[in-house]
């Protein structure tokens, strides 16, 4: 299987959305967030009452206009496949997300992820969503090991760079189609990654996903 071109956070703001149609990946990815009842597309967490949205080397106004999903979802003029990473440790978003799709009649296939799974469970009951567990952390990949023996089925897995060997992406593809990798951000990591089996590689950056879709063209 050919690697899939995965743009990280592209699907965070129209004008990511648009950059990575231009270069033809597989699947934009963003990350969605419940905030008062509204379901947001962005990186940035909130603060609690504090006027900022924050990460860890970056601030931003919370008063500032913020990218709805609904909103992507209609901007979107290329059938894009869209990889929804569902943040926070509650259900009802993943129960929003599922209601929002159906509302809008978004019945193309979507990927879901997450590091906590319910929500992504909760969503992989709709046919079209293709389910993708993530985890972080060496605790986090024994547990999704461990599912995955287990069941119920999954379309995929998303496990950081740091834990992956190529006997831990051979065992994985045992119970999954795709094994997908973060961050890959140069081409020694793309080319590390594709050498021990990954199939879908998810990068920031424009010239690794070019040069992927690239090394795509010539395998065709």
């Amino acid at each position: 299987m050919t690697a899939l071109a995965i743009a990280h956070r592209a699907g965070n703001s129209l004008a990511g959305l648009h950059a990575a149609n231009a270069l033809g990946v597989d699947v934009i990815e963003c990350d969605v967030h419940e905030h008062r009842g509204r379901l947001e597309v962005r990186h940035l967490k909130t603060a609690g009452p504090l006027p900022f949205l924050w990460d860890r080397w970056e601030l931003a106004s919370a008063s500032a206009p913020r990218l709805g999903l609904a909103e992507l979802l209609e901007a979107d003029r290329h059938d894009t496949t869209f990889m929804l990473d569902i943040k926070g440790r509650r259900v009802s978003a993943a129960r929003s997300v599922a209601r929002l799709l159906h509302e809008s009649g978004h019945h193309r296939p979507v990927l879901v992820c997450g590091r906590w799974w319910p929500s992504v469970d909760t969503l992989a009951k709709l046919p079209f969503v293709r389910p993708v567990l993530s985890s972080r952390n060496r605790t986090e990949l024994a547990r999704l090991t461990r599912r995955l023996e287990a069941g119920p089925p999954v379309h995929g897995v998303s496990v950081h760079r740091s834990l992956l060997t190529r006997e831990a992406v051979s065992g994985l593809h045992r119970h999954v189609e795709v094994v997908m990798t973060w961050p890959v951000n140069d081409l020694a990591a793309l080319d590390a990654v594709l050498d021990i089996g990954v199939t879908g590689v998810i990068s920031d950056e424009p010239a690794i996903l070019s040069e992927l879709r690239a090394r795509q063209a010539t395998d065709d």
